[in-house]
């Protein structure tokens, strides 16, 4: 029952949807105490997978594409499942109790996962639980969340580069610089009381759009959106927090390691400062276009509080990183100023030797 989309409804201008609060009637606002540590947000479209057992570690550090054989109780990480061609099927935080392994996923992939999980159990002393029935997830600043009764706290390690981990965008004046965010897992009375205490104004509550705008702000990849079956890590920016580049073998990783030593993604990530004299807002799957072509698609987009309209897409490599660009939307064609996240030349970090010419003897 993740986002029960009846448990805010008695919070004063709460709009609900089946995935829980969208918003209280003023987004931007929403943002802003979100950012300051000033609201939480349920988010209703995130879901809880626990993984028990002895051996829980050292599996998933097999199957994944994160170091997870020495991860301390309390530390926070990240994870991607890829498929055989090194595209990103899934996405989890992780965070360990010492106990107990707890993976926070987008709702959508969460059915997909635990199947997924459960089958590659094999012999090994683990259990997979869907959690999605009796927990929630609150997001917010970690301060925000730190009274919140909770079973486990992940702090998002964006944009910083984990170890074993690669970071293409540019590291000073990274928008996400400085990103405080945390997601709590409470209990369904929990986030009820969160409801009760925010309908008799007692605590202020952020909807979701409000956490997603801060997380586009951020460059913030994320699988519900911007993977879309053919994604690689790379060209998301993903193993500056997701992937450990000298860890043992998992499924996917030959890619990985050819791509980013050898070779190029064949697609970036840009953030795009949308034209914001008009009222339209592209959708997401929107049709990026250079010179009338084609040349990639919206992945998430958002009205910032400080920036405006803005997006992410998913464009060709080939795009120069200065060229003019614009967004199909509603009938129309909305300029689009792109900023480099992910760079043409990203990958090919090992440069094979040049083998010496071999001269004809005469």
């Amino acid at each position: 029952m993740p986002g029960d989309g009846a448990t805010f409804a008695g919070v004063d201008g709460a709009v609900c949807d089946d995935l829980g609060l969208t918003h209280i009637g003023n987004p931007m606002r929403e943002q802003q105490l979100l950012d300051s540590g000033g609201a939480v947000a349920p988010l209703g479209d995130r879901a809880v997978v626990t993984v028990a057992g002895p051996d829980r570690l050292s599996w998933l550090d097999s199957l994944t594409s994160q170091a997870l054989t020495q991860l301390l109780p309390g530390e926070s990480t990240e994870l991607l499942v890829l498929d055989p061609h090194g595209h990103v099927e899934h996405a989890a935080s992780v965070v360990d109790d010492g106990e107990m392994t707890w993976l926070i996923t987008d709702v959508e992939r969460l059915e997909a996962l635990v199947t997924w999980l459960t089958r590659m159990r094999f012999r090994l002393r683990v259990e997979v639980v869907d959690r999605s029935g009796d927990t929630a997830v609150v997001g917010g600043t970690a301060s925000a969340v730190a009274d919140l009764a909770s079973s486990a706290v992940w702090r998002d390690p964006w944009p910083e580069v984990s170890i074993g981990g690669w970071g293409y965008a540019a590291g000073e004046g990274h928008p996400g610089a400085g990103r405080d965010w945390a997601e709590a897992v409470v209990d369904r009375e929990e986030l009820r009381r969160l409801a009760d205490d925010a309908a008799a104004a007692r605590r202020r509550v952020a909807g979701r759009w409000a956490a997603d705008a801060l997380r586009v702000a951020a460059w913030r990849p994320r699988a519900a959106t911007e993977a879309d079956g053919m994604t690689l890590p790379h060209e998301v920016d993903w193993l500056r927090t997701a992937v450990h580049l000298s860890k043992g073998c998992y499924r996917g990783q030959e890619t990985v390691a050819k791509v980013h030593n050898l070779g190029h993604p064949p697609r970036r990530l840009v953030a795009l400062q949308l034209d914001g004299s008009d009222a339209v807002l592209p959708e997401r799957g929107a049709v990026v276009r250079r010179d009338g072509d084609e040349v990639g698609r919206i992945t998430s987009v958002a009205r910032h509080f400080e920036q405006g309209p803005i997006a992410l897409a998913i464009v060709k490599r080939s795009v120069p990183v200065d060229a003019e660009l614009v967004v199909d939307a509603d009938g129309e064609s909305v300029a689009a100023v792109q900023e480099v996240v992910v760079p043409p030349d990203a990958g090919r970090t090992a440069a094979p030797p040049r083998l010496p010419r071999l001269s004809r003897r005469t």
